[in-house]
């Protein structure tokens, strides 16, 4: 069994197809994650993810709507690395704190229009997919359209490369993080 734990490159260190996309990611986001760090030893997954990321910009959901996306797959498939980070991007974003609160304990949000996201997003997760007749029509009735759902499925992807690139890798946490440490809770009734 291989045990040695996965590097987390630099620029200097990574192979040289990763190189240009870890300079991108210090210039655009003000520092190399170690998550980033991680996939430049794949130079094609650290080139999806930083493409999709860049791309997840530009669709029709606002900063809070994103992270409502990205916090709830975090949530979901338990990454204890990407739940801290999407807590200060959350609120870098302007959510409100209870919020932000909720979605790191899996509950309800305050704004119906935002809950409605979360629990869309929550069951294309759970059911990989293959959602319930009513899902869409809450959706929908939330003010939301066809391209949210699809644009849901993007995020969904974005989050499933780095949620389970960090639990095959172990990725360490960052020091910019730290502080808002995250373990998903239990659920009522086990332990």
């Amino acid at each position: 069994m291989h045990t040695d734990p996965f590097p987390v490159h630099t620029p200097e260190s990574a192979p040289e197809a990763s190189r240009d996309l870890l300079v991108h990611t210090r210039e655009s986001f003000g520092m190399i994650p170690n998550l980033e760090g991680v996939m430049a030893s794949a130079p094609p997954l650290l080139k999806s993810y930083v493409s999709m990321w860049d791309e997840f910009e530009n669709t029709s959901l606002t900063p809070v709507e994103r992270q409502v996306v990205y916090q709830t797959v975090n949530f979901e498939n338990t990454c204890n690395y990407c739940v801290p980070w999407h807590t200060m991007l959350s609120i870098k974003a302007g959510m409100d704190a209870d919020d932000v609160e909720a979605l790191r304990h899996g509950e309800p949000l305050g704004d119906p229009k935002l809950e409605a996201l979360r629990l869309f997003t929550k069951e294309v997760v759970l059911q990989r997919g293959k959602i319930s007749r009513g899902a869409l029509a809450s959706l929908f009735s939330a003010g939301y359209t066809r391209q949210t759902a699809l644009e849901v499925v993007m995020g969904i992807a974005i989050k499933t490369m780095s949620n389970y690139t960090n639990s095959i890798a172990g990725t360490p946490l960052d020091t910019a993080v730290r502080k808002i440490v995250w373990k998903k809770p239990l659920a009522e009734g086990s332990e």
